[in-house]
């Protein structure tokens, strides 16, 4: 919540595709009041955002090609796995990075058919399906490591491997029609329910990811059953069926495990999910629970799960979120502690945790229709999953402090690689995140531009955005229709504008707020133009006074990025620095700074700061940074 003022407290950090139907026609089809606008019918076209889907393709697509099959052994695991020899190369868990960036590479077709990839594609379902057993399982590790070791370690990733693979499955045969690799997962599916379904053995999966994966299966597919399968798997946590099948000792404590033991915090299975009011534990298997929990709840008509997301929510916003919208404070569990406990250089803040506060928000908004999930969700997105990547496309952060003593720096890859490949499944569907549909609106979450084709009660529109949105806060929308249109248009007030005007067809127009949306009525139109403009003054901004890191402190923002110092442009000024209430603050476009960024020049007691969007920092020569600064009233 912020302050309507010149001073901004953020007081709550403590900073389709579906071929068969899935129900009959007399269940309703789900608790969401918004529907997703899949991104397969949005072309971008913005000075922002094309630039980075371009690189996705140029750089971070072979970057992990290339580590995949030539700098790691990854997609030798499946080859050696074929032929049921060999030893078993990296983490266990390093099945995951190959499905993750076959998404992104699915989703990348999805946008724009490539024969090259497309091939590329083929080849590595061909030798995923390969090593399929006859069963149904498939997992590299135990492949190779002994299969009668299977299943007696439910921290050992089986399910979350699988339920990468099925994404990757999923997303292929909605971007190309094949389904090889989406009938290897249903197989993967099978073999789990037939030991772990109702009604058999119990299993907890150490880290989630499988429940979400369940449900695009089942719409993918129609089949009810894998909805099914994921909601039982929800409903297996928190009775004490956790374990690690052996005493594993030597491991720190409050990490995954406590005195060589599994530890129920940790992996968010200290009591049954619908009754979770606290955010514990590991942060992205936390986003990827919750996540699951909300697609769950939607389609099975879950109160209770919807009532226990709502108050982790609370919590997680208004105790334990960084203002760049990073989550996980600590190295220690990659996790969460106490709230309010947000150290700044020791910031964990993995790029993972972010894009699954991205996921998470945007069922949240599907939900309830409330602006304010996808407030967090565009900032979670604009600073801190963005700043996982590089510039270039080519390097990664799996760590996001928001301070630096000048030694922490990208890398092409990571022994533990799952931010690359999850950074390069998320960018090619950004699209994913502007628009929402309601049997009586269309919602518009984010301000970038593109072109859509949207069908609202079977009228089909198109929407053309024009803006250079998150530069300038002008946003042009047009819409179009074959016939005229019954439908509200909602728009999106983000939480940081306090100003804003609406001209609707040239007509300056004061609309009604609906939970965060400004509500335009086109009043039977077959077209219409609304040109959205909001004011986006440099802003301080306050953390809540329990965090004891940034007392005394203020960091800066303009529009929906948080912006931070390098040391790089401020020298002499740097270990100095300081905000005050009289500082002025200047905003220039420069576009030969980072790729086109707009700097901010604040110029107080102790001289004149240069300060850069945060998503932007380490791109340069090293040096330190930080995103808050000492403040004098």
């Amino acid at each position: 919540m912020f302050m309507k003022n010149k001073w901004v407290v953020w007081v709550g950090i403590a900073f389709s595709f579906t071929s068969v139907p899935l129900f009959s026609q007399n269940e309703s089809l789900s608790l969401k009041k918004v529907n997703q606008v899949d991104f397969s019918h949005i072309s971008i076209k913005d000075n922002f955002w094309s630039p980075r889907l371009e690189k996705h393709l140029s750089a971070t697509l072979p970057v992990c090609i290339d580590q995949i099959e030539n700098k790691t052994g990854r997609i030798q695991n499946f080859e050696r796995a074929a032929k049921g020899r060999g030893e078993h190369s990296g983490i266990f868990f390093d099945d995951s990075d190959v499905y993750k960036a076959m998404e992104g590479m699915a989703y990348a077709l999805a946008n724009a058919r490539d024969a090259k990839l497309e091939a590329k594609l083929d080849e590595w379902i061909d030798k995923i399906a390969a090593c399929q057993q006859p069963d149904g399982y498939i997992n590299t590790f135990y492949t190779l490591t002994g299969l009668q070791n299977r299943w007696t370690d439910m921290d050992k990733h089986e399910m979350y491997c699988a339920g990468h693979m099925i994404e990757a499955g999923v997303a292929y045969y909605q971007a190309t029609g094949k389904r090889k690799l989406m009938d290897v997962g249903i197989r993967m599916a099978e073999h789990c329910m037939s030991l772990f379904d109702v009604g058999k053995g119990h299993w907890v999966p150490g880290h989630e990811e499988i429940e979400l994966a369940l449900v695009k299966l089942s719409l993918a597919t129609g089949e009810k059953r894998f909805l099914n399968f994921a909601h039982h798997l929800l409903e297996q946590r928190g009775h004490g069926y956790g374990s690690t099948g052996k005493p594993l000792m030597g491991r720190p404590a409050g990490g995954a495990y406590v005195h060589g033991q599994w530890n129920p915090s940790y992996y968010q299975d200290e009591m049954p999910v619908r009754n979770l009011s606290v955010i514990n534990g590991h942060a992205v298997r936390a986003m990827y629970l919750f996540t699951g929990m909300a697609d769950v709840a939607a389609l099975k008509h879950d109160t209770a799960y919807v009532s226990a997301l709502h108050r982790l929510w609370d919590n997680v916003v208004g105790a334990k979120m960084y203002v760049t919208g990073g989550i996980g404070s600590s190295k220690q569990n990659e996790g969460f502690t106490a709230d309010f406990d947000l150290p700044n250089k020791e910031a964990y803040c993995e790029t993972c945790a972010s894009v699954g506060m991205v996921f998470w928000n945007q069922r949240m908004n599907q939900l309830t229709g409330d602006a304010k999930y996808a407030d967090v969700m565009e900032r979670s997105l604009y600073n801190g999953a963005l700043a996982g990547i590089s510039l270039q496309g080519d390097k990664f952060f799996y760590v996001n402090p928001l301070e630096s003593d000048g030694k922490h720096h990208r890398q092409e890859w990571y022994g533990c690689a799952c931010c690359p490949s999850q950074i390069s499944r998320f960018l090619p569907s950004i699209g994913n995140y502007i628009y929402g549909t309601s049997p009586d609106a269309l919602y518009i979450n984010l301000y970038l531009g593109n072109e859509a084709d949207i069908s609202l009660n079977g009228n089909g529109i198109k929407v053309s955005q024009t803006t250079e949105y998150p530069w300038k806060g002008k946003v042009e929308i047009l819409v179009e229709a074959g016939q005229p249109i019954s439908q509200k248009l909602k728009m999106r007030i983000p939480g940081w504008c306090r100003q804003y005007t609406i001209k609707v067809d040239g007509k300056k127009v004061q609309p009604i707020l609906d939970k965060g949306y400004a509500v335009v009525e086109p009043n039977g139109k077959r077209q219409t133009t609304v040109v959205l403009e909001m004011e986006m003054p440099v802003e301080q901004v306050a953390a809540d006074p329990r965090v004891k890191q940034n007392v005394g402190k203020r960091a800066v923002q303009r529009g929906p990025l948080v912006y931070c110092i390098e040391e790089t442009d401020n020298k002499q000024t740097y270990d100095s620095a300081l905000l005050c209430k009289d500082t002025k603050y200047t905003v220039k476009f420069n576009k030969e700074l980072l790729g086109g960024v707009m700097s901010v020049t604040a110029k107080g007691q102790n001289g004149s700061l240069q300060l850069i969007p945060y998503y932007a920092w380490d791109n340069r020569e090293a040096g330190k940074m930080k995103v808050w600064l000492d403040y004098k009233e």
